[in-house]
């Protein structure tokens, strides 16, 4: 008897502030949404930093007087760095690439791009170098300074910096949909609390007349907290709507040709099931704290 009362009283409630219970739901469900949408972000960053991680790869360039003199990489100092190289932890192989096959494999891409300018690709503007992929991302850096300098290297080719940019780009959507969701929370949280104190003070009569024979001031205070949880809920299921409804508009599409060439990882449907339990709980507690800490601050009898 006592829960059909509290559900009366809750549905009560939502029905009689319903321009207030709308605007709740409404703001917790773009709050959400935007943290939402931040963590499906992240979770999208990092997807792509392994497969970026995976392919990244450094190449040690030798110098001019050593690839004339030594081309197949069969003497000192280029067996030498090679050896070094392939016994340094986390290094996955070490590949050496001729300066004929990389004037060959330049000149295939320049006929296929720009074919007018193919005859101008002149083989002394290539040298030999090392392409080094590790196993142990962590160590990029270590082994890139280690040998940056080593005898024979003319220069290296560090494609962290690429990635850098990459996930700079991403860093900064994730943080402004933060930044959103955060402004967005305070909104969520006055209009909580301006729920919570008209439903009090419009059910007043009724609040004192159930302390005058006995109820508690919990009794009393938790169909109120549960209308805004209520509220919150359903804007957490909205929200989990829009996510997927963005995943499918503006994800995928906007971002197929990234995810084409495999520079992107792909967000899924289950990327949206794993952060929607977040947002419903996000949502309870947003509601909860703010609600109780309303009834306990306006509300006294």
């Amino acid at each position: 008897m006592r829960a059909n009362f509290i559900i009366r009283e809750v549905f009560s409630g939502l029905r009689q502030n319903i321009t207030m219970t709308v605007a709740m739901i409404l703001t917790t469900a773009i709050t959400l949404g935007m943290l939402g949408g931040g963590m499906l972000v992240i979770q999208m960053a990092d997807k792509s930093q392994k497969i970026f991680l995976d392919r990244v790869e450094m190449q040690f360039f030798i110098n001019d007087a050593v690839t004339k003199a030594d081309p197949n990489c069969l003497a000192a100092p280029c067996t030498t760095l090679r050896a070094n190289l392939e016994a340094e932890p986390g290094v996955g192989s070490v590949t050496f690439i001729s300066q004929d096959q990389a004037f060959k494999t330049a000149k295939a891409s320049w006929e296929k791009d720009s074919p007018e300018l193919a005859d101008f690709i002149r083989k002394e503007a290539y040298q030999g170098a090392l392409r080094v992929r590790m196993d142990d991302p962590s160590r990029f850096g270590e082994v890139l300074d280690k040998y940056s300098r080593a005898e024979g290297v003319d220069g290296v080719l560090d494609q962290r910096d690429l990635v850098k940019r990459i996930f700079s780009v991403l860093d900064g959507a994730r943080n402004a949909a933060f930044a959103i969701a955060a402004v967005l929370a305070v909104a969520a949280i006055m209009l909580i609390v301006n729920t919570v104190q008209i439903a009090a003070f419009t059910r007043r009569t009724e609040v004192s007349i159930m302390r005058l024979v006995g109820a508690t001031r919990w009794y009393t205070q938790l169909p109120f907290l549960l209308e805004a949880v209520v509220a919150a809920v359903v804007g957490a299921l909205l929200a989990i709507g829009g996510l997927f409804l963005a995943k499918i508009f503006f994800f995928d599409k906007a971002l197929e040709d990234l995810y084409g060439v495999n520079i992107l990882a792909r967000i899924t449907t289950s990327d949206v099931w794993f952060v929607s339990p977040w947002l419903i709980l996000s949502g309870i507690v947003l509601a909860s704290v703010t609600a109780y800490g309303t009834l306990r601050v306006y509300v006294r009898e």
